[in-house]
């Protein structure tokens, strides 16, 4: 019969496992005694770059036995250590010492070095260390030209530094060493170059020198400086410009024109980058605009990984930290100002150097034995193993080996004494290597016994002890115990023998005192020890103090009479408060008590006394309560206060039986209520020391009961009375009545037999308690025997409430007992349970798996059930596991994540639903039990229909004017097939009343769309869907925001949103930030597929300019009614308190970036929060949860804040009042003029008529953007000057004087009349002219005033 080499491998692989290694002991003298080959304790790292100035230390430390010798290869060659007379061995160590301070020139020790440590066991081997010095060459000197670049265009200063070794830390600063101030705008990439998205003219006012500081020297390098010239096509003022406008402005009033986003790093449209695994991935994308625009970062079919995650370099750098091999795929950085967006694609890859999955490890034999040494490795690609043998490769044709290499496995048969050896394990692949070294070492060693010899071990009777046998040797010996020189070996039932030798003692008895020796055996020797063992008798309070109530200045008595073992030093001390008491001259310690002399409010408290030896202690604990004294009895009669009970007093026990004890007590004062019941409480000092429950109660009119027990208990007795006003405190407690032990009367509860592995079942039950066990040594006999076999029971006895049985057949009913015994015999035979061994995966799977597709996102399966003898276990689901293959939309990334669904039970169809429309798919299915999944089944294939598509992305609108509005949309995130266009909807509406809708069909290609409004003060509700052939997708409605000069409505019909209530007026900030101006609150309503998403906003305006208010989303769940006013840089979150009050709440929100921040809310209850520094146009999530119940969470939210531009103000020369006023105002003009020309022709005075002393209109405030604001109250009299005056610029009170000019009540221009008609003066009285220039007014004179100057 000819054999298969594999299968004997797998043979003796499995024999393997049945094989322990020997582990010696960190014990010196066996360290010292034994021979061990080489191990390599200390190395350089494997890229060695070491500083010039130096001496240069190569490391390399070994431990062995004998202790190694040490050599060294240098590039492949072995490296002569005594021919160079700078270089040197480190005393008994093999590190190099090169001395550069003696005149050695460290260039000429660059290499790769090797360390070899060898006795006459073995060789072990270093790695490779490559030993390079580190250089900052010069910078080469280089006259640099002025940089003439235009106003508004991208620059580049690049840096270049020359080579250095480690890469130099770049930094730009001026000649003047001023840092270079970075921003959005400009910044230096990762390459040290300096980018300038655009160039303002204020950029020549310093020049840019690139500095490098060396990583050792830190000396700094600086390159000569780069001067900006910059060339303007206009001269005006950079600051007077900043002082009242933008940048966008600026560039507009300067003549630099606005352009689309370009990259400036990477080039193109596409780059790749390779990345090995735990290392940090970087990825940059800087770009030029005007605007200078914005970079977000995105990741293709899947969201960033925001644990990892960190935005550096103003978001034009992307850093993930220690990146896997699940950080694959491709990333998007996306430029963006108003002029348009780029996007760049990065095809990230990651690849892996070797790294570790089973290291190999040393291994100690005895003769004849076998053993392995397994070396297991990855990588990405993956690595190849080669071992080697004292650092020699190892041939497999040599007749010598005793040993077998099968892949990553060495296979040892029948070892022999010289067979020691070093192997090395060298994993690689084209990123590196990993190097092991592994001994075995073929120990002959005789049994020895390690530790003290003859220890003394004392231990309280009852408890649990072990006692110590450490013992070595080569093979393992055998380790056995006995009791005073005599008998069996000493294993089962109350004792318990470890692996490494100790012998547990579960309850120790007083018989159990005496000798014990320990013996190790193995086919060497014998080696034994000695352990004496001592039985002390515990230390027990007999009477211990009880609780009192005394009255000031009385004399107090507290109790504590011990028992105690008398070969043992016992100690009583008293604590009060759980601090130690001092014992004041008041106090009187004796050996049973504490007396304490003339109480005092100060001596309330809680008393214990604490009886400890040096192997136990016991304590007992009462509460003294001072009380003051009573009052006059007519003071009592005077006022009748209502009370809790006094505690009862005076406890007795009478009729002392085996099973029952009759409790007598007096009880105390009512105080003035009735007492309606009392409670029996008893506490036992055997298993819960200090613990009371509650044993009986009675009716308030009796004061005796005669009470159960149980056998084997030491019992204490308390009463508490009760009336309507609660329960008294307890009585002093009784004297203890022990009863008589007894067998047990119950047997365990709960029993259960289940498996935890597929060749055991565990054994549990709930085990007695205290007043059950009726005697000591409570045990419990378990027995077990497969079902409907016949076969006898097996039984073992156990002191805990647990027994494993192993090696059962899979899954295999068993009947189970489990019957509790003490040492007065053992409870009444218990009920049998079924249980059952452990399970095993199941071995079929599902056949004949059929699929149908029953819409656009859902499939139906049917298939036929596995065998049930092949299930192995309990059934617990059949699971489909499916993923999306591709989409049938050309160019589409699909994630192929594994998804699954389960279905309960043992059924044969189901559903999957959820699935993306216009896509492939696999899926398989699979049989579930307790242990886990079983095989798969075939895997089908199906393709889901077109559907309809999600809704388009980021929908926003801008109204430039009051004409258009400008709408802007981007593609849906998924098209769920071929888009055939998109629906926009839209019509106008105030308040109730709204107009005809109009529809619009737009191609598919189209993202933007501009609307000539019919009436420029309605609202508008914009509403867009995206189309396939199937039909319309999710729409996506939002509402233009009410305008200042449009009055809200009162009504609300069905179809218009509801009208939200103002925020809050307190909200806590965080951080604190200037709030805008302008508020918008949101709602979203969102039903099933098709869905319409409804977005609401109502914008509040406050004084200053109103900001445009992007489409938002808001879901607000019924429960916390959360409700979100958002705007370009905030948003206040408001919500129903929903937890207890005090409780922290935190507000956690999630950007689309997938980066999460917590803030937490403290308040009573907090309602309310603002979050700052958000970002414009970003969609975020936001939820609001508990700090100390986590369960108790609302869910995620999400809104978007708007985008950061401002709607132009109001243009108010269009507005058809303005126009009217400024028509009378120049007919009014004209006349005057006609006037004036008549009179002067005539050579006739004026008639000058005095000013009015009370003005006789108001003035229309500017404001200082242009806009006016007529909701200011004219009437408010707290604001009118004085008569006879005007208020200046400053707010002081200033002569009233008119101005030389009536221009000023034209559109506002700052000209004024000329020789060709304008006045020249003022048609009053004649002031002196220093006067007249010192009162200019800020103000526009009123035309009724001029009117009044020329009556």
């Amino acid at each position: 019969m000819k054999s298969h080499p594999g299968l004997w491998i797998s043979f003796i692989l499995s024999l393997l496992q049945l094989v322990y290694a020997i582990k010696v002991p960190q014990d010196p003298t066996i360290e010292r005694d034994l021979y061990q080959p080489p191990t390599i304790t200390k190395e350089s790292e494997k890229n060695y770059i070491v500083d010039p100035r130096d001496n240069i230390i190569i490391e390399c430390e070994a431990t062995g036995n004998p202790y190694p010798t040490f050599t060294w290869t240098r590039n492949g060659k072995f490296y002569n250590v005594a021919k160079d007379p700078k270089v040197s061995f480190r005393r008994r160590s093999g590190t190099l010492v090169i001395d550069i301070y003696g005149g050695g020139r460290p260039e000429d020790y660059e290499g790769e070095y090797q360390c070899f440590a060898r006795n006459r066991h073995g060789t072990a081997l270093s790695n490779k260390i490559l030993l390079q010095v580190s250089r900052s060459p010069l910078w080469p000197k280089e006259n640099l030209d002025p940089v003439v670049v235009n106003e508004g265009a991208s620059l580049i200063l690049q840096c270049n530094p020359p080579p250095s070794l480690p890469p130099p830390v770049i930094f730009w600063m001026s000649s003047s060493m001023e840092p270079i101030v970075q921003n959005r705008r400009v910044s230096q990439g990762l390459n040290g170059d300096l980018y300038f998205s655009n160039v303002l003219r204020a950029d020549a006012q310093t020049d840019y020198s690139c500095n490098a500081r060396s990583h050792f020297t830190h000396t700094i390098q600086q390159k000569n400086a780069y001067t900006l010239k910059v060339l303007t096509k206009n001269s005006r003022n950079d600051s007077a410009v900043h002082s009242t406008v933008n940048l966008t402005i600026m560039y507009h009033a300067r003549g630099v024109p606005e352009r689309t986003p370009t990259f400036l790093l990477p080039t193109g449209t596409s780059s790749t980058k390779l990345v090995l695994r735990e290392e940090d991935l970087l990825l940059e994308c800087i770009a030029s605009g005007v605007p200078t625009p914005e970079i977000m970062w995105y990741k293709k079919g899947g969201e960033l990984p925001s644990p990892k995650l960190k935005f550096e370099n103003f978001n034009k750098t992307l850093r993930i930290s220690r990146v896997s091999e699940e950080d694959s795929g491709e990333y998007f950085c996306q430029a963006s100002n108003r002029m348009g967006s780029i996007r760049h694609t990065i095809s990230v890859r990651v690849k892996a150097a070797p790294f570790w999955l089973d290291k190999p490890k040393d291994l100690i034999l005895a003769p004849a034995e076998n053993g392995r040494l397994v070396c297991r490795a990855n990588g990405n690609p993956k690595p190849t193993i080669q071992w080697m043998m004292n650092g020699e490769p190892i041939l497999a044709t040599d007749p010598n080996l005793n040993f077998e290499v099968a892949g990553d496995t060495i296979i040892f048969r029948e070892v022999q004494s010289g067979n020691s050896a070093v192997f090395q394990c060298n994993a690689s692949n084209g990123h590196g290597y990993l190097l092991a070294n592994a001994f075995i070492n073929i120990l002959d060693v005789p049994s020895r016994v390690l530790g003290p010899r003859n220890q003394l071990i004392r231990v309280i009777e009852y408890n649990r002890t072990q006692l110590d046998c450490p013992f070595f040797g080569s093979p393992i010996p055998t380790l056995r115990w006995f009791k005073n020189g005599q008998g069996s070996n000493l294993d089962g039932g109350n004792y318990r023998v470890h692996e490494n030798g100790t012998l547990e003692i579960s309850v120790v008895r007083k018989e159990d005192q005496g000798k014990y020796t320990c013996v190790a055996t193995n086919i060497l020797g014998n080696a034994e020890n000695t352990v004496r063992l001592e039985v002390k008798e515990p230390t027990r309070i007999l009477k211990g103090p009880e609780d009192q109530i005394a009255k000031r200045g009385s004399t107090v008595r507290l109790d504590c009479r011990v028992r105690s073992d008398t070969s043992l030093r016992l100690t009583v001390i008293w604590m009060k408060d759980d601090s130690q008491l001092y014992i004041s001259s008041r106090m009187k310690k004796e050996d049973d008590a504490l007396t304490i002399f003339g109480v005092a409010e100060k001596d309330q408290g809680a008393y214990t006394c604490v009886a400890k030896t040096e192997l136990d202690q016991d304590f007992a604990k009462a509460y003294l309560t001072i009380q003051e004294t009573s009052t006059s009895p007519t003071s009592r009669l005077t006022s009748v206060q209502r009370d809790k009970p006094d505690p009862p007093m005076d406890l007795e026990l009478t009729d002392l039986a085996e099973r029952s004890v009759r409790l007598t007590w007096t009880p105390g004062d009512d105080n003035n209520s009735p007492i309606t019941g009392f409670i029996i409480q008893f506490e036992e000092d055997r298993y819960q020391s200090g613990t009371w429950y509650n044993l009986a109660s009675v009716p308030g009119n009796v004061n005796s009961a005669l009470l159960r027990l149980s056998p084997y208990v030491n019992y204490q007795f308390r009463v508490l009375a009760l009336n309507d006003l609660g329960s008294s405190m307890p009585s002093p407690s009784s004297e203890r009545y022990q009863t008589n032990g007894a067998s047990p009367e119950f047997n365990p509860v709960d029993v259960r037999g289940a498996g935890t592995r597929k060749d055991n079942m565990e054994i549990t039950w709930t085990p007695l308690n205290s007043t059950q066990a009726y005697g000591p040594n409570l045990r419990y006999n378990v027995k077990w025997r497969q079902r409907h076999t016949g076969e006898p029971w097996s039984n073992v006895t156990v002191w805990t409430n647990k027994h494993v049985v192993w090696n059962t057949p899979v899954y295999t009913p068993y009947e189970i007992r489990v019957q509790a015994e003490n040492e007065f015999g053992r409870s009444p035979e218990p009920s049998t349970v079924i249980g059952y061994s452990g399970e095993d995966y199941p071995k079929a799977a599902p056949t004949d798996i059929k699929l149908r597709v029953t819409n656009s996102t859902a499939i139906s399966l049917q298939w036929t059930r596995v065998a049930p003898a092949s299930v192995q276990g309990s059934l617990v689901e059949y699971r489909a596991y499916y993923w999306r293959e591709s989409s049938l939309l050309k160019g589409l990334w699909v994630s192929r994540k594994k998804l699954q669904q389960s279905f309960i039970g043992d059924r044969v169809r189901g559903i999957v639903s959820f699935l993306i429309p216009y896509s492939s798919y696999k899926i398989y299915m699979v049989a579930v039990n307790g242990r886990g999944d079983g095989p798969k089944s075939d895997i089908k294939e199906f393709t889901m229909p077109e559907g309809v598509p999600s809704q388009p992305k980021n929908f926003r609108f801008s109204e430039p004017n009051r004409e258009v509005i400008i709408l802007e949309w981007g593609p849906p995130e998924h098209p769920n097939g071929n888009l055939t266009g998109y629906g926009i909807r839209y019509q106008s509406f105030n308040g109730s009343r709204f107009a005809r809708p109009i529809v619009e069909i737009l191609s598919p290609n189209q993202t933007k769309y501009t609307l000539t409004r019919t009436d420029p003060i309605s609202r508008y509700r914009l509403t867009l869907s995206a189309r396939t052939q199937v039909g319309a997708g999710e729409v996506v409605t939002v509402d233009t925001p009410l305008k200042q000069d449009e009055v809200p409505p009162t009504s609300v019909s069905p179809t218009s949103p509801a009208p939200f209530t103002d925020a809050p007026t307190e909200i806590p900030t965080v951080p604190p930030t200037t709030l805008s101006d302008t508020t918008t609150v949101l709602t979203t309503t969102i039903t099933a597929r098709p869905t319409t998403t409804t977005t609401v906003l109502t914008t509040t305006a406050t004084e200053g300019p109103p900001t445009t208010v992007a489409s938002i989303r808001e879901i607000a769940p019924e429960h916390w009614d959360i409700k979100i006013s958002p705007n370009s840089h905030w948003a206040n979150i408001t919500w129903v308190y929903n937890v207890q009050m005090g409780t922290e709440v935190m507000v956690e929100y999630i950007d689309s970036n997938n980066m999460s921040r917590t803030v937490p809310v403290r308040g009573h209850p907090p309602t309310s929060i603002q979050l700052s520094d958000l970002v414009p146009g970003m969609t975020y999530r936001v939820r609001v949860y508990s700090q100390e119940h986590h369960l108790v969470t609302s869910p995620f939210v999400p809104f978007e804040t708007n985008s950061a531009y401002t709607k132009n103000q109001v243009d108010i020369a269009t507005q058809g009042w303005f126009i009217g006023l400024m028509c009378a105002v120049a007919l009014l003009v004209l006349i005057l003029l006609i006037v004036c020309f008549i009179k002067r022709s005539r050579g006739g005075k004026y008639p000058v008529r005095e000013k009015k002393e009370v003005a006789l209109g108001t003035e229309d405030q500017k404001d200082e953007d242009g806009s006016f604001d007529y909701r200011k109250e004219h009437s408010d009299e707290d604001n009118k000057p004085l008569q006879g005056s005007q208020t200046s610029i400053d707010g002081t009170i200033k002569q009233q004087e008119s101005d030389d000019s009536l221009v000023d009540y034209g559109e506002g221009g700052e000209g004024q009349f000329n020789e060709d008609g304008s006045f020249i003066g003022q048609y009053t009285v004649k002031k002196d002219k220093d006067e007249t220039e010192g009162n200019e007014s800020s103000e526009a004179t009123s035309p009724v005033n001029a009117i009044y100057s020329l009556a």
